[in-house]
């Protein structure tokens, strides 16, 4: 399988267009991380503060990698509070059943 023969499709960031490989049964996924890469980067654009495409895309993916850590930090915590509900709900059940 030659790469002209891989299935690829068109995003576009910072107003510039990149093809990128990518099977067709992850295309709406690609599509929806360049749409949300986009955003971040035109936001970062748009303070004005940082300058290049290059500069404005590492600022992009550590501000995303900072949201991503944060939600991993939640869902860890969430999922300790829950193990502890469950915990203290089999203690009350246990507490309350006959022997």
């Amino acid at each position: 399988m030659t790469d002209d023969s891989r299935p690829t499709t068109e995003i576009t960031l910072l107003g510039r267009s990149y093809v990128i490989a990518c099977p067709p049964e992850e295309q709406a996924q690609l599509n929806r991380a360049s749409r949300y890469l986009d955003r971040a980067m035109h936001g970062i654009h748009a303070r004005g503060k940082v300058l290049g495409a290059e500069k404005i895309a590492l600022m992009a993916a550590l501000n995303i990698t900072h949201e991503l850590l944060q939600a991993l930090d939640e869902r860890k915590d969430s999922e300790a509070a829950l193990e502890r509900l469950g915990q203290r709900l089999e203690q009350a059940v246990a507490d309350v059943t006959p022997r």
